[in-house]
């Protein structure tokens, strides 16, 4: 593909709550065994993009930890590969990045030294499937100057506060771009996906660099609206943002679909992930699993209904788990009730405890783990 990867996976977000206090939240598991990184590195891969940039900053050794070694992505390679930037200290910055823009200019030579003409800039926290190949031909075909993939959003799907809100005309070229409006005026939303020819690329940061400018939606892609040609791209398959606690409850418990589980793990091109050696899930007599993903590594010995389990769970006996997501390496002592949870990793949840959050609000459980010390 004539195309450059750029994954901007360095951001927090206060709505994701305790869960992002430990990674980032492009790190956050999915799926039992997935990081919300997987599906765009796995869409670069699969549009034959060679090489890619992943940009990190905050929480990031969990996230550098998963992409150390890039051969689950195919990205093992002589020419490309995949590279991974965190904030450098220099004899001209000593800054951390203070913004999308801002991250890309501070590794401007990753771009000026690739030969590609055109570049894909990906946010690490969306869970799809997209063959950025069509994104770039339409991206052509209409001579535009930069293209931004939307989605429309139901209310029923999410929030469409949280996102960018774009409104076109009838030949799809974006006449207006509000960020995180408090009263949106559409339902389309940017998924954070554009495409840019290259060098125009540079020009745009080295202008917005100049002038302090440090944001590429709010000092971009508003601020060329007008003058540029920005045109959107939509798609109408599944896509999910995990920036928030209820959308990212939602989004796993959405695998529990079968359309939806067909949708990433049956049809082509698949989804890909660091694979670890561990034994299949374990399923004693007193287990009772319904309606559960249940990942590699898992002892279960109680009874779990309509939950994620994610690799190297311990279910203790007359456990009741329902409606529950348990990340990683958690272990739950006898006789507990997790019930519309999202348990932290690495936990001990004590034997006789109960754990209950309401529907639609699910309750963050995150205990001292006595299998470990300091």
């Amino acid at each position: 593909m004539r195309a450059i990867g750029i994954i901007l996976a360095g951001g927090n977000n206060n709505l994701m709550g305790k869960l992002s206090n430990k990674r980032a939240v492009a790190a956050m598991p999915i799926a039992g065994c997935y990081r919300a990184i997987d599906f765009a590195l796995s869409n670069m891969t699969n549009s034959h993009i060679q090489k890619v940039a992943v940009f990190t900053q905050y929480n990031s050794r969990s996230l550098n930890e998963h992409l150390n070694s890039s051969k689950w992505w195919d990205f093992g390679r002589k020419q490309g590969g995949l590279f991974v930037f965190t904030p450098t200290i220099t004899s001209e910055n000593s800054y951390w990045y203070k913004g999308t823009a801002d991250a890309l200019y501070q590794n401007i030579s990753f771009l000026k030294n690739a030969h590609e003409p055109y570049v894909v800039i990906a946010s690490g926290d969306g869970v799809y499937k997209l063959d950025y190949n069509k994104v770039l031909e339409a991206h052509i075909a209409k001579g535009a100057d930069i293209t931004v993939v939307v989605k429309d959003i139901s209310p029923e799907e999410d929030d469409i506060k949280r996102f960018g809100v774009v409104r076109t005309d009838d030949k799809g070229q974006i006449k207006d771009f509000e960020e995180k409006p408090l009263e949106a005026q559409t339902h389309t939303a940017s998924i954070g996906v554009y495409v840019v020819r290259r060098r125009q690329l540079i020009e745009l940061l080295e202008t917005a660099a100049a002038e302090g400018r440090t944001d590429f939606v709010t000092d971009i892609l508003v601020r060329y609206r007008n003058s540029k040609k920005i045109f959107a791209y939509k798609i109408d398959k599944y896509w999910r943002n995990i920036g928030s606690v209820d959308s990212y409850y939602r989004t796993n418990m959405d695998f529990l679909k079968p359309e939806v589980r067909n949708y990433f793990f049956r049809e082509q091109p698949g989804v890909f992930s660091k694979v670890e050696d561990l034994p299949p899930a374990k399923y004693n007599c007193n287990a009772n699993v319904s309606n559960s993903l249940v990942s590699s590594g898992c002892i279960i010995n109680g009874k779990v209904e309509n939950s994620i389990l994610f690799k190297k769970v311990y279910v203790g006996n007359n456990c009741v788990i329902k409606n529950s997501i348990i990340l990683n390496d958690v272990h739950i002592g006898d006789n507990c009730v997790i019930e519309n949870c999202i348990v932290e990793s690495r936990d001990t949840i004590k034997a006789n405890t109960v754990h209950e959050g309401k529907e639609g609000n699910p309750k963050i459980v995150i205990e001292q783990n006595l299998r470990y010390t300091l």
